[in-house]
């Protein structure tokens, strides 16, 4: 097998990303593989929804008609090869779509289908139990999609097979890198350390820019290159060591903090980051700059997997529906929240006028008075603020009469009211997620080329239990000093926030090992709990990563359901991070004292 590293370019870190990634990575050259992500919960649900009103829809089309339509030439002419989960529920006619392209240019190019993660034909699966929280599947009347999170080795045995192009349903979103490791370095199920390194790459390459400047804590630092930013470019070794780096003369920035955030997020227990092909842990991964805009990765260790694949169904849970407007001038705050009192008590006053429920639920936030940040008393001291309101209801039409209620307001609301009008906002369907253990034996998997197809074997597992892993010792701080400063933690870290479903993950990086002691005292799971009490309903944990000096916080319960499911104006948490960053740490002066 191969001897030398491969160079794997991520082009793609969800549906909608930029078009220009592709031929900026193309332009770069030197890559083996071009990977894309595009899929997540709330986007199996939509591309569900496309499937039934067309059933040769139900994949990310603008992977064929534009990025495709516009680089295979290139893509062909450098001999790299594709990995894309773009097939979403319906990767046979991805496929089908990429081989009338391939033949309409004249070119020869193999394209190969993972199958088996759609198990929509199987609802009798639903009896299981969410994998969270326990809870029994609602039988709601309408299920949109139920997919399994298949792994690597499908891939791999796809390229083995001679695929140039690999189209897949879900997919664990790192696999599209491992399956590229495995293929090219032929490792074996029982290697689970380079599995994990594997994986690792995968997990920074598959949130593109993210890991190169993007959502960045010193966003200054890169703040006039965003429009070029580049995209992340992973070279791997046959041993599983990792460098990052991204196409040269573009911009952003690959360091230490820029990488490590990316490591972090969307990570709930960094010692068991378990994916189909390995539980990966992460914990004492170190995070080196070797070069600049080039960053080097090793320490990950991996053991056994599972037996069991992680299977998500979308489901109709009722109906959601929310607007936007602006108050500005004195007491702007109070404005906005008087507005929207009274928009929800003339709407339920129609509700109850016709004999309809009352909203299953409502959320009011006045965005500039404080209320995503969760300050005690919000100061009404804001000249300019947006209120936001929104609410769910089983019934469409519950939420047609707020839209047009709220609307009626525009003459009866204090002063100050603005926005920039058009059409009025509709409801939307809104989209539940019920995710559940299935044993791995019970989800065949095939491959499909040359239409041909072949089924695969994959790694078998065995039970895993958390509760089972030796812990790393927490950091003990030096004996406190007489002369002390506190800081904000900005001053001394880095952070960057996701979400897992209903839950939300803080990974928070120092900036030096040093002030790790001390941020870990002055972030305890009381104190974080007490910063997050306006949005947490469930604990809080910490979990200690030694290698990279870091904290993964995992906040139970804070998303309001997360996702499409949420009426929150923060659904996915992506702004928790800067919450924290806010919160201040006492450190010993001498500790921030410039060395001389």
């Amino acid at each position: 097998m191969r001897d030398k590293p491969i160079r794997i370019g991520g082009a793609s870190g969800y549906w909608g990303d930029s078009a220009i990634a592709t031929p900026q990575l193309l332009q770069a050259g030197g890559l083996d593989f071009l990977v894309y992500d595009y899929l997540a919960e709330v986007t199996m649900s939509i591309m569900a929804r496309a499937r039934a009103k067309d059933p040769d829809a139900g994949y990310a089309r603008d992977f064929v008609d534009v990025v495709m339509r516009q680089n295979l030439g290139e893509i062909a002419r450098q001999k790299l090869r594709v990995i894309a989960n773009a097939g979403g529920v319906n990767p046979t006619s991805c496929a089908d779509a990429l081989r009338a392209m391939i033949a309409e240019m004249g070119l020869d190019l193999r394209v190969a289908v993972v199958l088996g993660d759609d198990l929509m034909d199987r609802k009798d699966i639903l009896t299981a139990t969410e994998m969270f929280t326990g809870e029994p599947f609602p039988a709601p009347e309408q299920i949109f999609s139920i997919n399994a999170y298949l792994g690597a080795f499908p891939i791999a045995r796809a390229l083995d097979a001679g695929a140039d192009i690999v189209v897949t349903g879900r997919c664990v979103d790192s696999a599209v890198t491992l399956g590229a490791c495995i293929h090219a370095f032929g490792w074996k199920p029982a290697e689970h350390d380079r599995l994990a390194a594997g994986t690792l790459a995968g997990h920074v390459l598959e949130c593109g820019t993210q890991a190169t400047g993007g959502n960045f804590t010193d966003w200054h630092l890169v703040a006039d290159t965003l429009d070029r930013i580049g995209y992340p470019i992973c070279e791997i070794w046959p041993d599983g060591a990792i460098e990052v780096t991204k196409p040269k003369g573009t911009g952003g920035l690959v360091s230490v903090g820029t990488v490590a955030e990316q490591m972090l997020y969307e990570v709930d227990d960094p010692q068991a980051y378990v994916v189909p092909d390995v539980i990966c842990d992460i914990s004492q991964v170190e995070v080196t700059q070797i070069a600049r805009n080039r960053v080097r990765l090793t320490g990950a260790s991996g053991r056994m997997p599972t037996d069991s694949y992680k299977v998500s169904a979308t489901y109709l849970d009722g109906w959601r529906a929310g607007a936007m407007a602006t108050f500005y001038g004195s007491k702007a705050a109070a404005k906005a929240q008087a507005f929207g009192d009274a928009v929800f008590a003339r709407a339920r006053a129609a509700l109850r006028a016709r004999n309809m429920a009352d909203y299953t639920e409502t959320s009011l936030d006045i965005l500039g008075g404080g209320s995503q940040m969760g300050e005690a008393a919000m100061a009404d001291t804001a000249t300019e603020v947006v209120v936001k309101y929104a609410a769910r209801h089983p019934e469409k039409k519950g939420l047609d009469i707020l839209l047009r209620e709220a609307s009626g307001m525009g003459l009866s609301a204090p002063p100050g009211l603005s926005g920039f009008f058009g059409t009025r906002a509709r409801p939307s369907p809104l989209v539940r997620l019920f995710s559940f253990l299935l044993p791995k034996s019970e989800v065949p998997v095939e491959i499909e080329l040359d239409a041909a197809c072949r089924q695969v074997e994959v790694p078998d597992g065995e039970p895993f239990d958390a509760r089972t892993l030796s812990r790393p010792s927490p950091p003990v701080a030096p004996k406190p000093e007489a002369d002390t400063v506190t800081l904000t933690l900005e001053a001394l870290a880095w952070a960057r926030s996701g979400d897992k479903g209903r839950n939300a993950n803080i990974g928070i990086i120092a900036r030096d090992r040093a002030y790790l002691p001390h941020i870990w005292n002055a972030l305890s799971e009381e104190a974080i709990a007490d910063r997050f009490g306006h949005v947490l309903k469930g604990d809080v944990t910490r979990y200690l990563l030694p290698g990279c000096a870091a904290i993964n916080v995992v906040l139970t319960d804070a998303l309001g359901g997360g996702g499409v499911a949420s009426l929150r104006n923060d659904a996915l948490g992506k702004g928790f991070a800067q919450i924290l960053l806010s919160m201040p740490v006492t450190v010993p002066k001498t500790l921030m004292e410039p060395a001389e």
